[in-house]
């Protein structure tokens, strides 16, 4: 009875809330609102809305005060679209209720529209997007994406992939493998130069927006950081895989221009592209550990597929480069005991 009586109580705050949303878009809207529709939702607490008027679409963000805090969000799409980048224009804010009227991208991510015929030029415009982003930046405009902050994602692996989804508990041997792999993996990510990251630049936060392509959003949690942390998440994307050496051209085009854009990359591609791996192995070991505490806090199991060709990226990477051979033998000893207890890769 006490546990209905709560889900009674969430159900009216959550119906009191929606109403002033409601009341709040239509006293911003320049036009009378038709329908306010689910738009769509992210791994966090904001939710969106389609607020549909005669004279066109517009998005509704609603992120609870209690949970987000929508000036980040703000300032990045501010700063990101002085810079050239394709971010929702700002139309109306309440940042006292956690509400945000914006302009619409439109409902097509890179990840629906993506094939064979189209992956060149939406990639293309995807590296000349993040170019401009990155020719912009400067420091103490965004948070540093410091040793600490790449460290307490590393975390996530241990504490949530291993512990919690794999009921792992690794032998003190085990342990200072991957504490120094881990420090390796650091020292690698804060050699890089540094830029503004968007920190999720992949297919689903990419938008076809025609002629002014991509479209960018999801970037409140921008960070000045490696350069190559965004081309890593885009190259290589949870959420669709791609043939390494279609891959590899995709990385020379954007290396060659951010050359051009006078980017702080390093001179020899190879070595670039050395990078690029390191950091990508930084983020599979932490996307493993966000996907596995989506799944078992907030009861969002939707990711569990998206892990094994997270698991892949992470350990082709770690087969290829001295200093992570250890690591991927104790991935494969991880594997053994992940397979006794009935999760596969």
């Amino acid at each position: 009875m006490l546990e209905f009586g709560r889900f009674f109580d969430r159900r009216i705050i959550a119906l009191e809330r929606m109403t002033r949303l409601r009341e709040w878009t239509q006293s911003v809207l320049p036009d009378p609102l038709l329908a306010l529709e689910p738009a769509s939702a992210d791994a966090s607490f904001r939710r969106y809305f389609r607020a549909v008027t005669a004279a066109g679409p517009h998005i509704v963000m609603d992120a609870p005060p209690s949970h987000e805090d929508c000036r980040p969000w703000l300032h990045v799409a501010r700063l990101f679209r002085a810079a050239g980048a394709n971010t929702p224009d700002i139309l109306a804010e309440n940042l006292e209720e956690g509400f945000l009227l914006i302009s619409d991208l439109g409902s097509t991510t890179y990840l629906m529209a993506l094939d064979d015929t189209s992956a060149d030029r939406l990639y293309r415009d995807a590296n000349a997007a993040l170019v401009k982003i990155q020719a912009a930046s400067r420091p103490g405009e965004l948070p540093d994406y410091d040793r600490a902050l790449l460290e307490r994602e590393l975390r996530l692996f241990p504490d949530w992939y291993l512990a919690k989804h794999l009921n792992v508990t690794l032998s003190p041997e085990q342990q200072d493998v991957m504490e120094a792999a881990f420090e390796k993996i650091l020292a690698n990510n804060l050699a890089q130069p540094r830029v503004f990251v968007h920190r999720d630049w992949h297919s689903r936060n990419l938008m076809v927006t025609e002629p002014d392509n991509p479209g960018v959003i999801d970037f409140q949690d921008a960070v000045y950081g490696p350069i190559t942390y965004d081309l890593a998440s885009l190259y290589k994307d949870a959420y669709i895989r791609w043939e390494e050496d279609r891959v590899l051209d995709w990385v020379v085009r954007y290396w060659e221009a951010a050359r051009k854009a006078g980017l702080p990359v390093h001179a020899d591609f190879g070595e670039f592209y050395r990078d690029f791996e390191w950091m990508g192995v930084q983020r599979h070991i932490k996307v493993l550990g966000i996907f596995a505490r989506l799944c078992h806090r907030d009861g969002k199991d939707g990711y569990l597929k998206d892990m094994p060709l997270v698991m892949d990226y992470l350990r082709r990477a770690c087969g290829r480069y001295n200093g992570l051979g250890d690591f991927l033998r104790l991935l494969d000893e991880i594997e053994g005991k992940a397979v006794e207890v009935g999760y596969t890769f």
